[in-house]
């Protein structure tokens, strides 16, 4: 009768996995080129939370309307005024997290960075979600700034249209490659 327990001395096999098994081309990437798909993702994450300070406030925004519209010779009322950069902020809030979700997007990783993918499409635009309530919770502790559960929407609308943009342009493609 042979024993079935390993000892110290006893030769150990690796475990095998999965990836041990795929050929050389196909097993899974470096951690560099993982560094390199994640890093956009982590520069855009630290550019919102930049854009969160003190510096990116309201003071900011309004001036810069003022000086594009003075550059413009163009002269409007306060209320108008308040409504334009009122719609220029959240613009901002669009565009940062739509550049947001399609950084995550083709960070993501699968067989095909670039082809539709509902289910990460979706995990990407909850992420930049669960993003902007930690932004608007580091607001909460910036002088002159603070949390607004709508600019969450906003962010959250925005990330939904940089994916609606990765949609448009992936089936846009696969309707060009049918073609060929």
């Amino acid at each position: 009768m042979k024993a079935t327990c390993m000892t110290s001395s006893s030769r150990r096999r690796p475990p095998t996995i999965a990836s041990n098994n795929l050929p050389p081309g196909l097993r899974s990437e470096t951690r560099l080129q993982a560094l390199k798909r994640w890093m956009p993702v982590i520069i855009w994450a630290g550019v919102i939370f930049y854009m969160s300070t003190r510096t990116f406030g309201s003071s900011f925004s309004n001036h810069l309307l003022a000086d594009f519209l003075g550059f413009f010779h163009v002269e409007i009322s306060h209320h108008a005024f308040y409504l334009l950069a009122t719609g220029f902020r959240k613009l901002g809030h669009f565009t940062e997290y739509g550049i947001f979700a399609i950084f995550l997007y083709h960070a993501l990783g699968d067989e095909n960075r670039n082809a539709w993918n509902s289910r990460k499409a979706l995990a990407c635009i909850l992420f930049a979600a669960l993003y902007s309530l930690t932004d608007e919770f580091h607001q909460r502790f910036v002088p002159h700034r603070g949390p607004s559960i709508v600019d969450c929407g906003f962010d959250t609308i925005g990330a939904t249209l940089g994916i609606m943009v990765i949609y448009l342009v992936s089936k846009s493609l696969s309707n060009q490659e049918r073609k060929r």
